[in-house]
């Protein structure tokens, strides 16, 4: 009798301590979308390589008086970027840029402190099972992974002749990135009773498709990268024709480099993956809605396709205007959209039954 009067407790403690944890992953997993965001327009306007040192402590404090303002911009022009493309910068300029940097790296700071403090509140509380702990803790280390990648490209845009990072160690940050954000997301979700439970439909799809998203994600971090945007601004032909010649998209010696340093092919790439996703996210919500009309499958399909046109809506006006920073700024955020909803997809037809057991 006693064990039947705790179970009811138990079962409310579980659904509080779940409430208090899905809500700190949702704003980690907000500050992480704000923290793309910011990156993106450190990217566009030039401001990723104005701090040319890592200093994770004493680098969260910026230039207090003139003095230290002018050690930091004698660094900066020390730099290649200042000596080969940004000669004669004033100090004004100096400062524009500069701020945008620090901004993101405090903002990277932050997540990070706070992941750390909900996670320790979490485990010294014992709020989870520990092999849920220890999902959360390698999701920590995947974070500080990320950290130490982004100081990694920063510091290949510092190299003797280099003018911006190299595209690969952008497009590898930027990937990181996706994959803690989709984790907290779907850690959150999965701590989230569903409002009915359904027959899982169309898991295999649901996996492919967040598999196209993230390959997506990744071609776009070549594209921004290697600025492969401000060329070819065209749409839908490329180069005068649908499919560009061999010699413009195979243009480099090496057949590999192709595919990271030659901006044809790194668009083309993004151009056929766009297309992909596309008709992969229609034909989803297509038989979804077939199979199961009015479904929370369908739905979530319905709503991925839809987010999924809107995407590429934007990234053909953003082509066509030559990435003004608002555009590029929103087509990279929709991106992240577009990956959240199609981690919630996979997440709900996969769990059968919630962590509370309710």
């Amino acid at each position: 009798m006693t064990i039947a009067l705790n179970q009811p407790l138990d079962a409310a403690a579980r659904s509080t301590n779940h409430a208090g944890i899905r809500r700190w992953l949702w704003i980690v997993a907000a500050l992480v979308f704000a923290m793309v965001v910011v990156g993106g327009a450190t990217r566009l306007t030039g401001s990723g390589l104005s701090i040319t040192e890592w200093k994770p402590i004493t680098g969260a404090l910026p230039p207090l008086g003139d003095a230290a303002w002018a050690a930091e911009f004698e660094k900066y022009r020390l730099s290649p970027q200042y000596q080969l493309l940004n000669t004669g910068m004033e100090l004004s300029e100096f400062k524009f840029i500069y701020w945008w940097e620090w901004g993101h790296r405090q903002l990277g700071r932050f997540i990070g402190l706070v992941y750390l403090a909900g996670f320790l509140v979490v485990a010294l509380r014992r709020l989870l099972p520990w092999r849920q702990s220890a999902v959360l803790f390698g999701m920590g280390l995947l974070l500080g992974l990320q950290g130490a990648i982004g100081w990694i490209m920063v510091a290949s845009g510092l190299e003797p002749g280099m003018i911006a990072v190299a595209p690969v160690k952008l497009t590898l940050h930027l990937s990181f990135a996706g994959l803690f954000f989709a984790s907290v997301v779907a850690f959150a979700t999965w701590l989230t009773p569903p409002r009915r439970i359904e027959e899982a439909r169309g898991r295999g799809f649901a996996l492919l498709l967040l598999a196209l998203v993230f390959v997506q994600v990744a071609l776009g971090g070549l594209v921004a990268g290697s600025k492969a945007g401000f060329t070819f601004n065209t749409w839908p032909l490329m180069d005068g024709a649908l499919v560009p010649s061999g010699s413009t998209l195979f243009a480099q010696p090496s057949f590999w480099e192709n595919f990271v340093d030659n901006v044809a092919l790194v668009q083309f790439n993004h151009r056929l993956g766009a297309y992909l996703l596309l008709a992969a996210a229609l034909w989803h919500a297509f038989t979804m809605r077939s199979a199961t009309p009015g479904s929370g499958m369908a739905k979530r399909a319905t709503a991925i396709a839809g987010l999924t046109l809107t995407q590429a809506a934007l990234g053909i006006v953003t082509l066509l205007l030559v990435v003004p920073l608002w555009a590029g700024l929103a087509h990279q955020a929709l991106a992240f959209m577009v990956l959240a909803m199609a981690v919630v997809h996979v997440t709900r037809s996969t769990v059968t039954a919630h962590p509370t057991g309710v």
